[in-house]
């Protein structure tokens, strides 16, 4: 099962994503009727977190983009914790959750990251213990696995970065800021009466 993780979670990922958007396209929101300030807050809360998911995913992949199994990256994001990616992809999940301004689905969401991820992270370490062995043990013990320790924070003067490879990071990123502008025309078309509502959901 982890194996399978890790190999398909690109397309696992996308094939959830399609079925929230799914989902979220056919759920009416009981919540922005009866509590429209609190709606307003879930959304700029939700903005706030995928915009903090999308610039913390592009400062991991400044730092691990080309070098994922070459070196043991521990600069930057990586000395403050060491699966940073993970922990930046989780604040831009709840970010998107939180922008339906369904709290129900927020949860789903965050329950579906809970399910897989620390599956993925698993299989991540197992890799990392095999690729570098004892310099990798000593970062487990010096380094949090995912919430970070900003105490820990340090950084190069200088880095190499490889603009190809992190082009394609940068790309991957821009899905969650796009998932929120999806959701948003989702939103306009429900209200104009085009897309009739099977659930409802707080």
């Amino acid at each position: 099962m982890t194996r399978f993780l890790t190999d398909y979670r690109t397309r696992i990922s996308q094939f959830v994503g399609a079925l929230f958007v799914l989902l979220y396209t056919v759920s009416g929101k009981l919540l922005p009727a009866e509590h429209a300030a609190l709606s307003g807050a879930l959304f700029l809360l939700g903005c706030i977190l995928v915009g903090a998911g999308a610039v913390g995913r592009i400062w991991c992949a400044q730092y691990i983009a080309g070098y994922k199994n070459g070196v043991l990256v521990r600069e930057g994001p990586y000395s403050i914790c060491r699966n940073p990616l993970y922990f930046f992809s989780l604040l831009g999940c709840i970010g998107v959750g939180l922008c339906t301004e369904s709290l129900v689905l927020t949860l789903l969401l965050g329950a579906l990251y809970a399910l897989e991820y620390p599956l993925v992270i698993r299989s991540e370490e197992a890799r990392l213990s095999r690729l570098f062995g004892a310099e990798y043990g000593q970062y487990v013990r010096e380094v949090p696995r995912f919430l970070p320790d900003l105490s820990l924070y340090h950084e190069p003067v200088d880095y190499v970065v490889k603009p190809k490879v992190f082009r394609h990071a940068v790309r991957d990123v821009m899905w969650f800021i796009f998932a929120v502008g999806i959701l948003e025309c989702i939103e306009g078309i429900q209200e104009a009466g085009l897309i009739p509502a099977l659930l409802q959901l707080y």
